[in-house]
């Protein structure tokens, strides 16, 4: 048994595979055609696979950084073949994902000592980010956890009314106000909820702006302070979801929700659309903050766990 099936069961790398086939794909078709009658690495084909991976939205710096780690292995063991590059890029690849080394949320179990777990959610209006929401409580309480669910998100009706339907539909509790409430009031409120009740985990959706990023570090700041008052570590996790369909346009999404406020984590969803996953890395190169989840696919059980190792597997699946 190899490490792609150690990681997952059989029924996550086919979700997994599935979701990645576009940019497998794509990418691949390239780096076949780059090596195609060739016998060994040279500059020819470091361009071709160059240009392959740039198609795939790794990016400029991301595709840079690889393609010099290549070269200084070809200057190193003097001789590469291009049946190596494979295994090559696979090491390459894995080195620049970031792991996360606090197993924190790893197959939607949660950290000892913190109950209830506090997830805030941010993202701008339309990469899936109530969905997501609905699916990680899908998920949270197919893992045997008590959800309660905090729609912060008052000034968008479509929010709280989508959140309410996945909270129906998953069977959790959902604290809410009326259209145009002061967030940070009902993210106090489900606070408080979420202590009174026991629950395992609270999540919170939270406005999706970003036109002006000074007002949305202050409405998230002030979620933060009235979270604080009742739980001083709060909260556990700033969760920052991403469509993978927009390139680099989730880049400067993620430049500018990091800048505003302290992401501890991504979810990048949409990956089951998109030729162009390499997004997955350029972002975990440049911004350093691990990727938790990504979504291939519509149902709750196609936002799967991120596993960098299995995420590059399923990358070079036959």
């Amino acid at each position: 048994m190899g490490l792609f099936d150690t990681l997952f069961g059989k029924k996550e790398k086919e979700q997994l595979q599935k979701g990645l086939e576009k940019t497998r794909e794509g990418f691949f078709s390239r780096i076949t055609k780059a090596i195609a009658g060739k016998s060994q690495v040279d500059d020819e084909v470091l361009d071709q696979l160059e240009e392959a991976l740039i198609s795939a939205d790794v990016g400029v710096d991301t595709t840079i950084s690889l393609i010099e780690r290549i070269q200084a292995r070809v200057a190193r063991d003097k001789y590469l073949g291009t049946d190596e590059l494979n295994g090559i890029l696979k090491e390459e690849i894995r080195s620049i994902l970031v792991e996360d080394e606090s197993d924190t949320l790893k197959q939607f179990n949660l950290p000892e000592g913190k109950k209830p777990f506090v997830m805030l959610v941010v993202g701008v209006n339309g990469v899936g980010k109530t969905t997501t929401i609905g699916k990680l409580a899908t998920n949270f309480k197919s893992a045997g956890k008590s959800v309660l669910l905090g729609a912060a998100d008052t000034f968008r009706a479509a929010a709280v009314d989508q959140l309410t339907i996945w909270s129906e539909r998953a069977g959790v509790p959902i604290v809410k106000k009326e259209m145009g409430s002061d967030p940070a009031s009902v993210a106090f409120d489900a606070v408080n909820s979420a202590v009174a009740r026991g629950s395992d985990i609270l999540i919170i959706d939270t406005a999706g702006r970003l036109h002006n990023k000074a007002h949305l570090m202050e409405e998230l700041s002030k979620i933060r302070r009235v979270i604080q008052k009742v739980i001083p570590d709060a909260p556990h996790e700033t969760l920052l979801v991403l469509d993978g369909t927009t390139g680099q346009n989730a880049m400067e999404q993620a430049k500018h929700f990091s800048a505003a406020t302290n992401v501890s984590a991504l979810a990048i969803t949409k990956l089951d659309g998109t030729a162009k996953g390499g997004i997955v890395l350029a972002i975990a190169n440049q911004f350093k903050i691990p990727v938790k989840f990504i979504g291939v696919g519509e149902k709750a059980e196609d936002l799967i766990v991120f596993e960098p190792k299995a995420f590059v597997e399923g990358l070079f699946a036959s």
